[in-house]
């Protein structure tokens, strides 16, 4: 099967949800995000830390980063949550996400008296968008439409040997019949540079992919760190882990095998179909807002001792490569790729589970992490300091 069923939107892209998505535009709005997301069915908070105290370009970031929250596909409508006094230009949100046609709303707390007024307000605009939006209906739609996010964390041997491989034959797959994959972590891409060079489009393609590292590990140096020294992670290393060559090696196999068509900053889209690279950090609250931002309507995530978050406006299907782990965290892990590494399935196997249940959820099927409501850890990746 090659179709899934979504909420079509006027821009022609899919949503796998339907979420009214609760913004804040500032950190200091968060609590109040909270409390209206606490007492509104379908909403769904962008709680995130920055939007004030920052560089101008980390400001115009953390704008772009939430305006394309709000267009992710699986957003149907938005409430922007303004201090009155934030370094976002919040003026430029609400007008970018209302040129999108999407219903959206906005509250001012300063403006509104404080916090329990700007609560009963929020509630009341929330529930009237979610009544605006809760009878829109799903639609079938081919894949060719489908834009895929992918991660790995809590990472082990396993994950480089089952679990990443999984989700590698998913991202052909998806490639092979005219979707869209990102897949991200530059940091994990050190010292496996060379062979995601191969695979570029062209020789500009190439050139990014290591500029990017180059990049990154220059940031490292400028405050005294050498990257290498840094990965991998403690938990990396008690996996088994010895280096941050060998973890790239396992990192890099989630991406597949097709060509990589180029590279996108933080806040970009793909321009076209097929599979890109997005320059991001491996800290998975950073990495899966990227995907969101990058309009991933689900993200497959690879682990291997057991990372049990998900995010807010985007399913996260959890494949776990280790058999240990998935039977101590059945309760958080969607598949098992454990069986892999016991000898019981091949890797075609499992991956032809995953794509199959990546049809599911992108249909509407709940995901472990969303029946439990692990679903608030997000924030976006900014490259200056707090001033």
């Amino acid at each position: 099967m090659n179709t899934y069923r979504g909420y079509v939107r006027k821009d022609g892209s899919v949503g796998s949800r339907n979420h009214v998505a609760i913004i804040p535009s500032v950190v200091c709005a968060a609590e109040v995000v909270e409390s209206i997301v606490h007492n509104t069915v379908m909403t769904q908070g962008i709680i995130h830390h920055q939007g004030c105290c920052q560089t101008p370009p980390d400001l115009e970031r953390i704008t772009d980063c939430l305006i394309k929250i709000g267009e992710n596909p699986n957003v149907g409508a938005s409430l922007i949550v303004s201090l009155g006094c934030e370094g976002v230009d919040t003026d430029r949100l609400e007008a970018e996400l209302r040129a999108g046609g999407k219903p959206v709303e906005r509250i001012n707390i300063q403006e509104l008296g404080g916090t329990s007024a700007s609560i009963q307000a929020g509630i009341d605009k929330a529930q009237s968008l979610v009544m605006q939006i809760s009878g829109q209906q799903r639609t079938e739609v081919d894949l060719s439409t489908f834009v895929m996010g992918i991660k790995c964390g809590a990472s082990d041997t396993t994950s480089g040997v089952a679990s990443n491989p999984v989700i590698g034959y998913v991202a052909d797959k998806v490639v092979d019949l005219g979707g869209t994959v990102m897949f991200g972590e530059t940091t994990e891409f050190i010292g496996a540079e060379h062979i995601l060079q191969r695979r570029a489009k062209n020789e500009f393609v190439a050139s990014e992919i290591g500029r990017i590292v180059d990049e990154m590990e220059a940031r490292a140096k400028a405050i005294g760190v050498d990257m290498r020294k840094g990965q991998p992670t403690p938990g990396n290393i008690k996996g088994g882990l010895s280096t941050i060559e060998e973890k790239s090696l396992g990192a890099i196999v989630k991406s597949g095998t097709r060509t990589i068509e180029g590279v996108l900053e933080y806040t970009q889209r793909p321009s076209g179909k097929g599979l890109w690279v997005k320059d991001s950090p491996g800290r998975e609250i950073e990495l899966l807002s990227g995907m969101a931002v990058g309009g991933a309507q689900v993200i497959l995530f690879s682990t291997g001792r057991g990372a049990p978050q998900g995010f807010p406006v985007v399913p996260v299907v959890k494949i776990c490569g280790n058999p240990v782990t998935y039977e101590r965290m059945s309760r958080d892990m969607d598949i098992n790729a454990g069986t892999i590494v016991t000898g019981e399935h091949s890797i075609e196997d499992i991956g032809e589970k995953a794509f199959e249940m990546l049809l599911r959820v992108a249909s509407g099927e709940t995901t472990k992490g969303e029946a439990i409501k692990y679903t608030k850890s997000m924030d976006f990746y900014c490259l200056g300091p707090v001033i």
